[in-house]
């Protein structure tokens, strides 16, 4: 074909009396770009020191790093929510709401929601989180704390953050920062270390925390329990006396007796939830599993890291060896 093949031409000596096959030449071409997987592994085999070396040096910087980072144990407890429905203030407001919006008296809002899932929004909540972290002055177990102890079970400090024997925070931060961590730092550290789940079939909720102590873990979601529990207990009865006394205010200045009975019925509503509330320690989750101190640690899986690590080792050489093929070329590789 004339379009593929060029003629012959004596007459023209830069020809040298011979036509290049520009097809041949195109298909020369192509074949240099195809993978040989023969040649691949053959590259790949003679690079197998460099490979080694690297899958050496991978799984033994991983196992470093495996050794360095400290035991962290988890301490968990299983709650259950002693309040899934709404409360009889509620329901009689939706009862006598239309009456008393006729009568002019607009009655307080109660709306329809779960008291636990309330309480699990409140407690990773910055007030609760501050209040809680004051109240049982565990500032330095939370920012400070560098390693435990198993023989003794001590928990020890950085000494480059804090001195424990002075009580004394040292270290270094740039302003606004102080040496002494702000309330803000310490509620993204204990957000970080706690875990809050709830089970859409059961209705169960867990609380964990990590810590380098089990024992401070244990005691830290033991003491979480107590005071959400008492926290929305404060709230809800802070908000039926609060109740109470408007209701009652509202009694006083109406002559309708069909709406003053509904007044008295919304009261003692109320004072049950206040009596309810002395009465029950464990307001808002009972507990069904208490949480225990951990024998073993959660974290970190040495096996895991170091595994990983061998393998992105290993990885690592193979792309290496091939680079250095495809960079010295392949005449020039294969004559080493």
């Amino acid at each position: 074909c004339s379009g593929t093949l060029m003629t012959t031409d004596k007459n023209n000596p830069s020809m040298g009396g011979q036509a290049p096959l520009l097809g041949s030449s195109l298909i020369h071409d192509y074949r240099k770009d195809e993978i040989d997987l023969r040649e691949l592994f053959l590259v790949i085999w003679s690079g197998k020191w460099i490979i080694a070396s690297v899958t050496a040096c991978g799984g033994l910087i991983s196992l470093i790093v495996a050794l360095s980072l400290p035991n962290i144990y988890t301490s968990s407890a299983l709650l259950a929510p002693t309040d899934s429905s709404s409360s009889g203030m509620s329901a009689l407001m939706k009862q006598y709401g239309g009456l008393a919006s006729r009568a002019g008296v607009s009655l307080p809002n109660a709306e329809d929601s779960s008291k636990a899932v309330l309480a699990l929004e409140f407690m990773k909540s910055r007030a609760f989180v501050d209040a809680f972290i004051k109240r049982h002055d565990i500032l330095p177990e939370l920012m400070a704390a560098e390693r435990w102890n198993a023989k003794t079970g001590e928990l020890h400090f950085d000494d480059d953050l804090y001195l424990a024997e002075s009580q004394t925070w040292v270290r270094e931060a740039d302003p606004p920062k102080q040496p002494k961590p702000s309330l803000q730092e310490a509620h993204e550290a204990f957000i970080k270390i706690l875990r809050v789940s709830e089970s859409k079939d059961t209705g169960f909720v867990t609380i964990s925390i990590e810590h380098l102590s089990p024992t401070t873990a244990e005691r830290w979601v033991t003491w979480l329990v107590e005071d959400i529990n008492q926290a929305v207990k404060d709230q809800d009865v802070t908000e039926a006396n609060r109740s109470i006394n408007y209701l009652r205010e509202q009694a006083a200045t109406t002559s309708l007796a069909e709406l003053q009975s509904v007044f008295f019925e919304l009261i003692q509503s109320q004072s049950e939830t206040v009596m309810l509330a002395q009465i029950r320690p464990e307001y808002v989750f009972k507990t069904i599993d208490p949480a225990l101190v951990p024998e073993e640690k959660s974290k970190p899986k040495r096996a895991f890291i170091c595994t990983l690590g061998t393998l992105l080792g290993g990885v690592f050489g193979v792309l290496l060896t091939l680079m250095r093929y495809f960079l010295m070329g392949r005449q020039e590789y294969a004559s080493i």
